[in-house]
């Protein structure tokens, strides 16, 4: 799952290079943290967040059918 991510992400964003996604099991959840270039963080999350929803239920049916629960976050390191 998470190379499907990242290949949706990367195909979406100005600097796919500075894309980087990371797997943190939580509560059974293994829940995806996103980081990127601080100019793409809004295209990702899209107009009233359409974008990130979608990438979210993809991620939620793909992973379903593995037997899997899975999520995203966007992690914003703050400088």
């Amino acid at each position: 799952m998470q190379e499907f991510l990242e290949y949706v992400v990367k195909g979406l964003v100005q600097h796919p290079e500075s894309v980087t996604v990371t797997p943190v099991e939580r509560a059974g959840v293994t829940v995806f943290e996103l980081r990127l270039n601080p100019s793409d963080v809004g295209q990702i999350i899209g107009r009233q967040g359409v974008t990130i929803n979608a990438i979210r239920s993809l991620l939620q049916a793909g992973s379903a059918n593995k037997g899997l629960r899975c999520s995203v976050e966007i992690v914003e390191d703050e400088k």
